[in-house]
């Protein structure tokens, strides 16, 4: 049986983001060169993003949102988008 890829994630924190662009990135066939390429940044980008790298601005916004209840969601959508 095969196992399905997630097509949704929670984003609480920078590292949760980094997962769910991996997740995305993986599912559409992407290494990340192709998508630092794709997306106009340095090759390096990606990768930093995908550790959940710490974004001071992305962690006060992330803490902001949670502290009034509320979270971001990364859904992936069925058709691949340019």
């Amino acid at each position: 049986m095969q196992t399905m890829e997630p097509r949704r994630w929670t984003v609480p924190s920078p590292e949760d983001l980094g997962r769910a662009i991996a997740g995305v990135r993986e599912a559409r066939g992407l290494t990340q060169a192709q998508l630092a390429e794709a997306t106009a940044v340095n090759r390096s980008y990606p990768a930093a993003l995908e550790a959940g790298s710490d974004a001071l601005v992305l962690e006060r916004a992330l803490r902001a949102l949670r502290r009034m209840g509320a979270t971001i969601t990364v859904t992936r959508s069925k058709r691949r988008r340019s």
